[in-house]
């Protein structure tokens, strides 16, 4: 597997993250290994928060939770996928699908971290990725947190905004990646926040994972993430494991799944679901003190 990483230097002076990254290799399925990176903050000896990001940003993206969440006692570990952040990139299309996505956080969490005891925090594709995580592995997990996030199983139609999304991502002859943030954002970033999210991918050699992301999620019935899906689904609704659904008020794309969890997830009901204001896609960039907030009501 042809892999690219990203040079050091284009992580200097990224505002407001001062988290050093810590690293691991992980088999990359190929025969070969990946390096993945992550962040942590709080104490080593407490009941850890799992962060996961999704398509096109990284750990940056919890900048503003890691504090609340430290702060109130948490252990919080922010992995970057593979193919954003400072994790290794591979360079092909095809190099990426659910199956890898899922199995490389997967070792990371446990097989490296050894995560017990985990509380969930996923948006866009770490909802995707987490939920799985969630379902094979329910031993690891005491809470989740959905947050503009979904689960697809290919039975039910994508909106027509996701459609648009998925061909400007994948034809664009370059593509803007702080721009994509921020046209999921309901609050303007500074500059340096854009070009945080830009550090990632010096050029588009770089940018396989965020061209391929969109046309992993299942879209027809016989997509081959859709077995697994649907075993995900039954086995989440049947679960006891507390669910917070904590979506923002702007979201196209996810916000229709919000109902859907709270209705469907027998770890959803009897719990105060939080809808957070005037906050779009990135519900993290727009509003992340407020959604760490409820996260911490919902631990406490």
């Amino acid at each position: 597997m042809q892999t690219l990483r990203t040079p050091d230097e284009r992580f200097a002076g990224i505002p407001e993250f001062p988290y050093p990254p810590r690293y691991s290799d992980v088999p990359d399925s190929d025969g070969g290994t990946l390096r993945m990176a992550w962040v942590q903050d709080g104490p080593a000896d407490a009941d850890p928060i799992l962060m996961l990001h999704g398509e096109p940003s990284w750990s940056f993206l919890y900048r503003k939770m890691i504090p609340v969440l430290a702060g109130a006692g948490h252990r919080v570990v922010c992995p970057d996928l593979v193919g954003f952040g400072r994790s290794d990139k591979p360079a092909r299309l095809e190099d990426h699908t659910y199956a890898r996505h899922v199995e490389w956080v997967r070792t990371l969490a446990f097989d490296v971290l050894d995560l017990q005891r985990v509380t969930l925090v996923g948006q866009d594709w770490g909802g995707l990725i987490g939920l799985r995580l969630a379902a094979e592995h329910p031993d690891r997990f005491s809470r989740i947190v959905v947050a503009n996030t979904g689960l697809p199983t290919g039975d039910i139609p994508m909106p027509k905004v996701w459609w648009r999304f998925r061909e400007a991502i994948q034809n664009q002859p370059e593509l803007d990646i702080g721009g994509f943030v921020q046209s999921g954002c309901r609050r303007p970033m500074s500059h340096a926040v854009r070009a945080g999210y830009d550090a990632p991918f010096p050029d588009d050699s770089y940018c396989a994972a965020p061209r391929a992301m969109p046309g992993l999620i299942p879209t027809s019935p016989d997509d081959p993430a859709t077995p697994a899906q649907r075993s995900a689904w039954a086995a989440l609704c049947a679960s006891e494991t507390p669910m917070l659904v904590a979506f923002s008020d702007g979201d196209p794309i996810t916000g229709a799944m919000a109902p859907i969890f709270q209705r469907e997830m027998r770890g959803a009901q009897g719990i105060e679901h939080p809808v957070i204001h005037d906050a779009g896609h990135f519900l993290q960039e727009d509003a992340g003190e407020e959604l760490a907030g409820h996260i911490v009501d919902f631990l406490r």
